[in-house]
């Protein structure tokens, strides 16, 4: 997109429309629209989103649709699908939307089909996978396989982890998968204290087997493995790779058998539905890691086809712009009510995060007079009620919420999830309708509060509500529904990608840290010097002396 978004005919009439909307409710839109829920309500298969709590009347849908329109949203899909360039800065396609293509189409990259090699890289995950699962792939010494550990960073590490928690009750018996990303020590010392060297697999997840954190931890951890064993030979047993550095991935010991492909047209965020979600296949099996890629190849089909007013991922986007850039709400709190999504918001902080925070267009102009990438956070409801749902509530600063939750439990404990439901449909009304001056008073002399307590307390009793949400609702936590549910978070991304004109699918904004973070390290071991200014400066020294004292 060659021209900024605030330039488009579309964006000047949302400003406009921005700033006749002052005294617009919630509760005025509900009460004068008796159809706004059941018109704002869509579903995809079970997947059910509620659009209707959101400080949008149906002429800023149709204004925010002419902004997709001018945007070309639509053709942007068709780009993605046909396998176009939309990473510009890295000259890549951006195709984690064929890693789950479930209906044999081709997919072309340069004109090849990619879906062979992705077919016969799932036909190898099946055959590694099944083998652990029997008990066929043993340890170096004959003993099945109990654990397997993932060792990776970003999404290497988030993706796959965060769907080996959502479906933990898929979980062979008997197997458990670990996750170590951080370089602190801790992490993996506290992760080989749980497991044991004669049972543990490793699968060591970095494309290019460079990553200074991953590539850490691995070797310690083939150290403690060796050691135990007394013997080189048992890395061959106990490790695997997601690599394309197939050099580097054989000089670690690991047999070419057990290095699997990625391709350089999946990003890392969107890399679980590839081999980087080989622990997903290990511990649920690869039928139900299938059915999460089937789960998402159905909304990839609804996000490329469904017309822009009934498109889920379109209309999530839009109104999330909608917020961003003509109220200037800053963050979007993401509230799972079901404890085995509590990975969610992590995964989906980098998805966004690292996808639209950008200072550039991707034609390489300075962005000016409009922001980029909201501040993603959230923790499961009902935990978040009683840590930071006060400044929901009252704060001064709104924030969009997504509530999310399954209507049965994977766990039906009496009453318990009743009480979750109760709750997370309370928390959303509540946010909509606040609670206005006359509200609490009469509620304080209902209570039989005299005046002067009145007076004390009523301003602290007044709720401004107003604030919007999205609920989404699923019948139960399953591999499909779970693959349903990213996509529309993956696809989201993307759209505002496009409205915004940047390219989410570069990084380069970690670079410059891991660069300098490679110099100081040779510093801190008094190797090399270099320099920095005062305070980094006076940072390695105290850190040199009292690490040497």
């Amino acid at each position: 997109m060659s021209i900024a978004p605030t330039e488009t005919a579309a964006w000047r009439a949302l400003r406009a429309h921005h700033e006749s909307f002052a005294g617009v409710t919630l509760r005025d839109l509900f009460r004068d629209d008796p159809g706004r829920a059941a018109r704002m309500t869509h579903a995809v298969e079970e997947l059910r989103v509620d659009l209707s709590k959101h400080l949008a009347t149906p002429e800023t849908m149709r204004l925010l649709l002419a902004l997709a329109e001018e945007r070309g949203v639509a053709a942007g899909f068709e780009r993605m699908f046909h396998g176009e360039i939309l990473n510009p800065t890295e000259e890549r396609a951006v195709l984690h939307v064929a890693l789950r293509n479930r209906a044999s189409t081709p997919i072309r990259v340069e004109g090849k089909n990619v879906m062979p090699q992705i077919y016969a890289c799932l036909a190898r995950m099946r055959t590694l996978a099944e083998r652990i699962r029997s008990g066929e792939h043993t340890g170096f010494g004959g003993e099945p396989i109990t654990d397997i550990v993932n060792i990776g960073i970003g999404g290497s590490d988030l993706g796959p982890a965060m769907v080996c928690d959502a479906l933990r009750p898929y979980w062979k018996r008997g197997l458990r998968a670990h996750f170590v990303s951080n370089v602190d020590g801790t992490h993996l010392a506290r992760t080989l204290e749980e497991v044991d060297p004669r049972t543990t697999l490793f699968i060591v997840a970095s494309k290019t087997f460079t990553t200074a954190e991953t590539l850490t931890n691995a070797r310690t951890a083939r150290s403690w493995l060796v050691e135990h064993h007394g013997n080189e030979l048992a890395v061959g047993n106990h490790f695997v790779a997601v690599s394309t550095n197939h050099d580097a991935v054989r000089e670690f010991g690991i047999d070419a058998d057990h290095c699997f492909e990625l391709w350089d047209w999946v990003g890392g965020r969107y890399s679980l539905w590839s081999a980087i979600g080989l622990p997903i296949a290990c511990v649920v099996g690869m039928d139900h890691f299938e059915e999460l890629l089937a789960g998402a190849h159905v909304m990839d089909q609804h996000a490329r086809h469904a017309p822009l007013e009934q498109n889920l991922p379109v209309l999530s986007a839009l109104l999330g712009v909608w917020y961003a850039n003509f109220f200037g709400w800053a963050s979007w709190a993401v509230i799972p009510y079901d404890q085995s999504l509590a990975r969610l918001p992590a995964w989906l902080q980098q998805g966004d995060m690292e996808s639209n925070g950008k200072r550039t267009r991707a034609d390489g102009a300075v962005i000016e007079g409009y922001d980029t990438g909201p501040i993603v956070w959230g923790e499961p409801g009902t935990n978040a009620q009683h840590s930071f749902f006060q400044l929901l509530h009252q704060g001064t600063r709104p924030v969009p919420v997504d509530f999310i939750a399954p209507m049965r439990s994977h766990h039906p404990l009496p009453e318990h999830h009743d009480h979750l439901l109760a709750n997370l449909l309370a928390q959303a009304e509540a946010l909509m309708i606040g609670k206005t001056e006359a509200e609490a008073r009469a509620e304080l002399e209902a209570h039989g509060d005299d005046e002067a307590t009145i007076a004390r307390l009523l301003p602290h009793k007044v709720f401004a509500g107003n604030r919007p949400s999205t609920m989404i609702l699923f019948d139960s936590l399953d591999p499909r529904t779970l693959g349903m549910l990213l996509a529309l978070y993956e696809h989201r991304i993307f759209v505002q990608g496009l409205i915004w004109g940047v390219n989410s699918f570069d990084q380069w904004g970690v670079e410059l840290g891991k660069q300098l973070a490679k110099a100081i390290l040779g510093e801190l071991r008094g190797s090399s010097s270099g320099d920095h200014d005062a305070s980094t400066a006076a940072a390695i020294a105290h850190v040199r002396a009292r690490r040497l004292s």
